[in-house]
């Protein structure tokens, strides 16, 4: 064991030889949130028992275990979860480290909080950063991105007749929208007979 190599580097390394960073814990990732979202919309049915509503946790289990298990024996799946979940941290430590630096020049007690358009802008921010993280991600047979492959159809063909027709297209779905968008306040839900 070389010099500067630590026994936590040396756990790691026998971690990824074992299997765990490409089968168990992507295995564990998918049947989680497979099953979570199974028992969150009752797919599969429920039961009653003393007046009280079951899922049906045996289904949602079994099914969440086998779609766990397609998507562990696919490798490309596996590279492709690894480094979405890798990059979405860093997207998320991104806006961590950018609400600690607007929080130091808050005064103490102050709480920052995004209101009204401050905070669907920083939503949709995310949305953006989370499709390019995926695409990204996802490979042509040829080894090349999604992302990169719309790069290079996009600004290598831009004075095309289909790129063109897009961005006229996208055009007129922005204007039709802004044409026809409510700007009226709406009355909240409630009683009114007060």
């Amino acid at each position: 064991m070389p010099a500067d190599a630590s026994q936590f580097r040396e756990i790691l390394v026998f971690f990824d030889r074992l299997g765990v960073y490409d089968v168990v814990l992507p295995f564990i990732l998918v049947f989680t949130l497979v099953f979570a979202i199974f028992e969150k919309t009752r797919i599969f049915g429920t039961d009653v028992v003393d007046n009280v509503t079951y899922t049906k946790k045996n289904l949602n289990t079994m099914v969440a275990f086998v779609i766990a298990f397609f998507v562990v024996a696919s490798v490309q799946l596996v590279a492709t979860i690894s480094q979405v979940v890798s990059n979405m941290v860093l997207l998320l430590l991104l806006a961590v480290c950018f609400m600690i630096l607007v929080g130091s020049f808050m005064k103490e007690g102050e709480f920052l909080q995004l209101e009204g358009g401050w905070k669907s802008t920083f939503m949709w921010i995310m949305f953006l950063g989370i499709v390019l993280i995926f695409l990204q991600a996802i490979k042509l047979q040829d080894g090349t991105s999604w992302l990169e492959y719309l790069y290079i159809m996009i600004f290598f063909n831009f004075n095309t007749t289909a790129v063109s027709s897009v961005i006229m297209v996208l055009f007129v779905i922005l204007l039709v929208w802004l044409i026809t968008k409510d700007s009226s306040p709406r009355k909240k839900a409630g009683n009114s007979g007060d």
